[in-house]
């Protein structure tokens, strides 16, 4: 059973003991992603991320890293486009140890030009190294298409322009205008006292602001994206309008992926690769915003057979939404999804991510037993209208990766 606290300045810890563990995930986390900075700031939140790392008032970088290594603490960070997470795990007994550090990091980075010019380099070279990867480029660029009129279509690390232009006073400033103690939640699961609860309330009882970050609504426009790239396949990504990450058929989204893409039993794979032999790798993926979403297919071939597979690809799309999933299909990929959430709560940081991240979205967390009692009751119908509805080839976008047709071809074989 989990505990919610809301400290007098709007900071919201949550916990959840788990029996028979010795370690502890803490997770600080932050309403703030790519989808909220203005635009002459794109990639900011993804470089603060880098930057909390480089050293606060009190410790070095060196000496935030020797810290962490003398208690054994597994510390990273990531950026999305809604959020952002600082997040540690430690033998409980080191907890209030590595929160210290984390909360240290997180509130009191320093920023120092010096560091500033040295870690823009290694960001620019890991958009270099995303831009190395079809596949990542595959699916950046259809978001970038769709969402081209919002922030939502920016890509989080920014761009190279704007990564450019920042100083420690751009960060500092930004911090105190988008990070809000109202919009910070502070998660912790595992193995730990009332002690250790109570240090980290205190921890971040003196953050100060006031305030919400809010989205700019986000709208879908079908788009055909094509980037020529001289490597032997082609990726191919294929994107739908969606449900948002609050709307009740969430849990039919899910197993409508994993139904036609989720696994090697699903649809796609056993026509497309098994049946037909086109591709080594396809799935399904389903990114949900709070206001809008995106169901995905990927794929990657050999330019003389993407044409075959896009139409068998359209086929089963259309296939599921007129006849729906069998009952052994539905009940197979159901029960897949319980187990896959049940085996990721077994661990202290899934359980964590499961708290910060139902805190910050939804203001609550649901017990195990109640996401499973939603699964339960998605029926096959639920799942053919929902299909339906998002199956609309008019409104499908594509990205196309590597030795490409035109733009126009793509268009051809998704609408005809």
């Amino acid at each position: 059973m989990y505990e919610r606290i809301v400290l007098p300045n709007g900071v919201r810890v949550v916990t959840e003991p788990i029996a028979g563990v010795r370690s502890a995930a803490v997770g600080i986390w932050v309403l703030n992603g790519s989808r909220y900075e203005p635009d002459e700031l794109s990639g900011i939140s993804h470089f603060i991320e880098h930057m909390v790392f480089k050293g606060t008032e009190r410790r070095s970088a060196q000496h935030i890293a020797i810290a962490m290594d003398a208690i054994g603490g597994q510390y990273n960070a990531f950026t999305t486009k809604e959020c952002t997470c600082f997040y540690l795990r430690t033998l409980d007994k080191h907890l209030q140890t590595g929160a210290e550090i984390l909360a240290d990091m997180f509130l009191h980075s320093k920023f120092a030009q010096r560091d500033i010019e040295l870690e823009r380099g290694v960001v620019l070279e890991e958009i270099d190294m995303y831009e190395d990867s079809p596949e990542d480029v595959a699916t950046e660029k259809i978001f970038e298409a769709c969402f081209a009129d919002s922030s939502l279509g920016r890509p989080i690390l920014g761009r190279e322009e704007t990564l450019r232009s920042m100083t420690g006073d751009t960060l500092h400033q930004y911090i105190a205008e988008y990070y809000h103690p109202a919009d910070t939640v502070v998660a912790v699961a595992g193995s730990y006292t009332q002690d250790d609860i109570d240090f980290i309330c205190s921890l971040f009882s003196g953050m100060q602001g006031e305030g919400h970050n809010v989205i700019q609504p986000a709208s879908y426009m079908p788009s055909i994206v094509v980037r020529p790239k001289e490597i032997e396949q082609n990726h191919i990504c294929i994107g739908f309008p969606s449900i948002s990450m609050r709307s009740e058929q969430r849990y039919v989204n899910a197993l409508m992926g994993a139904i036609l893409g989720g696994g090697m039993a699903s649809r796609l794979f056993q026509t497309i690769r098994e049946e037909n032999g086109l591709c080594y790798s396809i799935y399904t993926f389903n990114t949900s915003h709070e206001d809008t979403g995106v169901f995905g297919i990927y794929t990657a071939l050999g330019r003389d057979t993407e044409e075959k597979a896009i139409q068998l690809i359209k086929e089963e799309c259309l296939r599921l939404a007129q006849d729906g999933p069998d009952r052994s299909e539905l009940r197979r990929c159901r029960e897949q999804a319980k187990t896959n959430m049940l085996l990721g709560m077994e661990s202290t940081s899934g359980r964590m991510n499961q708290l910060g991240r139902s805190e910050m979205f939804f203001g609550h967390t649901p017990e195990l037993e109640e996401i499973m009692e939603k699964y339960d009751a998605v029926t096959a119908d639920d799942i053919a209208q929902l299909a339906q509805k998002c199956f609309d080839f008019d409104q499908a976008s594509l990205c196309a990766v590597g030795r490409v047709s035109n733009a126009d071809r793509y268009t051809e074989l998704l609408r005809g």
